[in-house]
Order: structure tokens, then C-alpha cells, then sequence
């Protein structure tokens, strides 16, 4: 019997961490662990990534990724796959590269304690700001 009131968007929107794929440039899949925020009424997931890493590096080359998130309890998950934008890094730490990480942290976690020291982090960490365009979204309840 299937559960009709599951939702994959809600297991997106409720996440903690979730594993980025990427495309490497063989063709392979590469998976990263990522802090991801769902807006649902966007339909945008928002990651924050450092410049030059593999997530990175892959994206500037081709801009297609998909994540998957798994509730706490284990038995639910759900996929999201789109295009994605890169934004930063930033060296102005009042630039728009550095607010959009500040929004991104702000509904993903709230307040932060010192925006000072997390613009400076997010310069010198050579932070970017990854936008996917949610096109689909798909899971499951196992139990």
C-alpha cells in the first residue's frame, strides 16, 4: 500500500546534510556531504562551497547536479536534480557575493552571532554560493 500523503519536498525542506552529486570530468559521479536550505516556494536549493574544490571545480564545467537527503528517522529520502549557478567567491566582504551567503545563512540557520567574522570567513575561505533551479524532485517512504 503507498503512503499518498508523502511529500519529497518536505524531507528536502526539513534536511540537515545532504550528499551533492556532481559530474566529474570522465563522467563519473562525484558526491559531496553538503549543508543544503530548500526554498519551496523558489523551487531553489542554496549549498555554500569553497572555490577550487572538486564540487566546485566540477559545477564551473558543467553546471548540472543533483542532491539527495534522507530524513532522521532514516526511512524516507528524496532527490533533487537541476542546473546550477555559481555565485563568488567575493572579495569585498560587503559585495554581493558575500550578501547572497549571508542570506543563504540567515534562512538557513537564523542569526548569526558575528557578521563581521562571517563576511572576513567567507572572503579569506573563498566561499561560493551554489543555486540550483529545482526541475525535479522525486522518493520515497520505505516503511
Amino acid at each position: 500500500m503507498t503512503d499518498t500523503t508523502f511529500d519529497p519536498r518536505t524531507v528536502l525542506a526539513t534536511a540537515k546534510i545532504g550528499v551533492l552529486a556532481t559530474i566529474k570530468s570522465n563522467g563519473l559521479p562525484q558526491l559531496s556531504p553538503v549543508t543544503p536550505f530548500y526554498d519551496r516556494d523558489t523551487e531553489q536549493l542554496l549549498v555554500s562551497m569553497t572555490e577550487g574544490r572538486a564540487k566546485t571545480v566540477n559545477l564551473r564545467r558543467d553546471p548540472r547536479a543533483a542532491l539527495e537527503v534522507t530524513s532522521e528517522n532514516g526511512w524516507e529520502w528524496a532527490t533533487a536534480e537541476g542546473p546550477v549557478t555559481l555565485t563568488g567567491p567575493g572579495t569585498d566582504q560587503n559585495g554581493p557575493e558575500v550578501e547572497a551567503l549571508v542570506d543563504y545563512y540567515r534562512r538557513a540557520a537564523g542569526e548569526h552571532p558575528d557578521w563581521a567574522e562571517y563576511r572576513a570567513v567567507m572572503v579569506s575561505d573563498r566561499r561560493v554560493l551554489m543555486t540550483m533551479t529545482v526541475e525535479r524532485v522525486y522518493g520515497a517512504k520505505i516503511r
